[in-house]
């Protein structure tokens, strides 16, 4: 089923204004200009170094940021199976949020939809604003969903923002539990069931 060309933006305001959106090809650049950020922030967390290049990649395949946007991509070649989310703030590009579907899903996950990534740029975390876009995206498609953190120590800002957010997303009705991965060894996978129909998702919310 396609229902991509179905999502309208939802604009959310709490003090800011937060829209969450499909991004079209034409704009792929700004999730593109972001990513650089997001794989930093990362580098911390999984203790990786950047290639020979200074790009933020587990090999040298990417030499410069258009080379590695070349392959980030692939996000806007498959409508209807991938979807990349932009969240904007105010006007301005704050994150985005990556979701697959199969096969786009790491393999051992028997779920319809998969929070591939999700960024917020600093200046604006600790604002409540992770967590409106995270369920405005939850809430565009209904059915089986899981996501990946990292389990260490080193996460355990993310691991306590996924389990508050699932817990008050879901009432308590999520999964949690150690995921091995071939490409990133073990991991902590949250599952869990959206109820929402897309078209819940397509109405302005003022909060």
């Amino acid at each position: 089923m396609n229902i991509d060309s179905n999502i309208e933006p939802a604009v959310m305001e709490q003090e800011q204004h937060i829209q969450v959106e499909l991004c079209p090809a034409a704009d792929k650049y700004i999730i593109c200009n972001m990513y650089p950020f997001y794989l930093y922030d990362l580098s911390e967390i999984w203790e990786r170094l950047p290639n020979r290049y200074g790009v933020f990649e587990e090999d040298d395949c990417c030499a410069t940021l258009a080379q590695q946007s070349d392959v980030f991509k692939i996000w806007w070649r498959h409508p209807g199976v991938l979807f990349p989310f932009l969240i904007r703030v105010n006007g301005i590009p704050a994150g985005f949020a990556l979701v697959s579907t199969p096969p786009y899903v790491p393999a051992g996950e028997q779920v319809e939809y998969f929070l591939h990534e999700f960024f917020l740029m600093r200046p604006f975390r600790g604002k409540g604003i992770a967590q409106q876009a995270a369920k405005y995206v939850f809430d565009s498609f209904s059915g089986r969903w899981a996501l990946h953190t990292n389990p260490t120590g080193r996460n355990m800002h993310t691991r306590r923002f996924w389990r508050q957010l699932l817990a008050d997303y879901t009432s308590y009705k999520y999964d949690e539990e150690p995921f091995e991965s071939d490409e990133n060894g073990p991991l902590l996978t949250f599952r869990f069931v959206s109820q929402a129909s897309p078209s819940s998702a397509q109405v302005e919310i003022q909060k």
